[in-house]
Parts: structure tokens; sequence; C-alpha cells
């Protein structure tokens, strides 16, 4: 059981409005009551981190009460669930991130959709990921990863955090793009797909900047290209994928926040507005610096333009590459 308690000026103002108004139901401005964040994916994640940096944000500056909760699991869709199923009324709202995206095309039967049970409310942040090798692999650059797959067919690996993250999608657009075959060795734990990386036990990985910068910087990894338009500033030597002779591999990792579809446009732009206020403080721009993100905010109408434009984009590398549930 969970218990919420409430300013007392809150009460009192609420009673003293009951005693003036008797008889009328005076209704309370949002939000009058605990918001629940819903995220898909586990404790120590970009998405719950990020969240709870929001989170705190919206507490500071509009003395909003929140609550982040993590309900990882099924593709996101235990999350997407959870959220589907509260009222319409912006006191649930739910994490959303790309993976999410491509689940409309690995689970079509699904419950629930992104672009059709949700309403966007906010894109958060995006980030950028690095094409990482074991030092033993005999590459220097992206087009030598290439050329040796070519020469392998079928025959190295790549890792990722786990079916259906952006580490192995991004791995299979990489595949589709280079004309090259790997097999794909999902992990459980992001810990051991590093492990295994760093001894050569698969070959190599598409990873978020942050837990492989000092590994690069001592050699446990080699950086062969960053999937951003442009370098990064803490890998300022490795090239990016467009430079690197494949363009289109360019893709942003994202975070949102979406409300169930039917919540009031009022609130969903109180929200937007409250978060975009947020993302502009030089504090969470340090925080999510740290962590290899950057802020976006934006409109709600932006943030689902984009959405589409992913569910679009994942349902073709699907296809193309052909990838099932295991």
């Amino acid at each position: 059981m969970s218990t919420i308690y409430l300013p007392r000026r809150t009460f009192l103002l609420g009673s003293l409005a009951g005693l003036l108004l008797p008889g009328k139901v005076v209704a309370q401005p949002y939000p009058s009551n605990l918001i629940r964040i819903v995220v898909p994916t586990g404790a120590g994640t970009p998405p719950d981190i990020i969240s709870r940096m929001v989170a705190d944000g919206l507490a500071a500056n509009e003395g909003w009460r929140l609550v982040v909760e993590d309900r990882p699991g099924a593709l996101q869709t235990i999350a997407m669930n959870d959220v589907a199923g509260r009222p319409a009324d912006g006191y649930t709202l739910l994490t959303m991130s790309l993976p999410m995206t491509v689940t409309p095309s690995l689970l079509p039967k699904a419950e629930v959709r992104p672009d059709v049970d949700f309403d966007p409310v906010i894109k958060i942040s995006k980030s950028y990921t690095v094409l990482v090798t074991t030092p033993s692999l005999p590459v220097g650059s992206l087009s030598d990863l290439v050329a040796l797959l070519k020469s392998k067919p079928g025959k190295l690996n790549f890792s990722s955090a786990g079916f259906g993250t952006p580490s192995h999608l991004i791995g299979e657009m990489f595949a589709l793009q280079a004309g090259v075959h790997a097999t794909h060795v999902p992990y459980q734990q992001f810990s051991q797909a590093i492990t295994d990386l760093i001894s050569g036990n698969v070959q190599y990985m598409f990873v978020t900047t942050l837990p492989v910068i000092d590994l690069i910087a001592t050699g446990k990894l080699r950086a062969l290209a960053v999937t951003a338009p442009t370098r990064i500033a803490a890998l300022g030597d490795v090239p990016t994928v467009i430079e690197a002779g494949l363009p289109d591999l360019v893709t942003a990792d994202w975070i949102g926040f979406a409300a169930k579809r039917g919540t009031a446009a009022e609130i969903k732009s109180q929200l937007n507005k409250a978060i975009n206020k947020v993302l502009v403080e030089p504090k969470i721009h340090a925080s999510l610096d740290k962590i290899g993100a950057v802020a976006v905010g934006g409109t709600a109408a932006e943030f689902g333009e984009g959405i589409q434009t992913d569910i679009a984009h994942w349902a073709k590398v699907v296809k193309d590459a052909d990838i099932k549930l295991p």
C-alpha cells in the first residue's frame, strides 16, 4: 500500500474552498496529486536516470510531487500496458525511448502501440553511440571492419545489451548498410557484454559513449566511428559514420515522455512547458553531458512526428534484416 502525504497548505485551501462554496465541487488545479512516471527499463539505465533528473527538476521548479517507477521487460510492453491501463488524467506518464518504436514491428499483435495508445508530451534528450571493437581484431577503421566482415561472412559476432535495444538495432542496420553478415549475441548484463568484448569473445559493439570512454583511452577497446552527424567532444579523434562512408548510419537514441491517449490538451501543454523549462537549465545540461546525452525539448507535435518516422524506419530495418523474436 502506498500513502500520499498532502502538504498542509493544500489541505487547508481545499477545505476552505469547500466551506465557501457549499454544494459545489471545486476542480483541483493540475497537478493536485502525485505524478507517476513509469520507466520501461531497469534502475541505472539512461531512461531511468534521465527520468529522475527531470522529475527532480519539476519538483524543484514547480513544487510538484512525482515518483519514478521502473517496469522493465517484454520489449518495454510491461510499462506501456501499465500506463495504458490508467486513467487519461496526466497523473501517469510513460518514459519512451527508441526501442519502443520497434515494438510494432517485432510484436504486431501487442495490446498497445506507442503511436496509438499514447499522446507525445516532449522529447527530453538524445544520445549517440560509438562503434567499438576488441583490440585483438586486426582493424583500424570502419572500412577495415567492413572488409574483414565481408571476407568472413557470419564468422564474427557483435554484442548488444539485449534483444531490441539500440545496440542491437544499430548493429543490424550497420550490417544492412555495409552489406555484411555477423552473428548477434545479446546479453542480459551490460557489464558482461563489455567484458566479453574486451577479451575477444565477441568482436564489436555499438554502445553509448559514457561506459566506454575510459576503456577506449586505455586501449582496452578500439573506437572506429560514432553514429553522430558531427564528432563528439569526448571522442574528438574518432570519425563519424559520415566520414567513414556510411552516412545513413547516423542514429540517435532518445528519451521522452508520453501520456495516455485522450489526456486533456491543457495538461499536456502544462507538462511540456514545465519540462522545457527544466531542459534549458545549465544543471541538467551538465548532468546529461556526464552520461553522454544532450537536451532536446520542443513541442509535442515535433516529438510525435519523430515517433512516426522512427516506427517506419525500424519497420523497414526489421523486415530487411529479417529480425525475429528469439
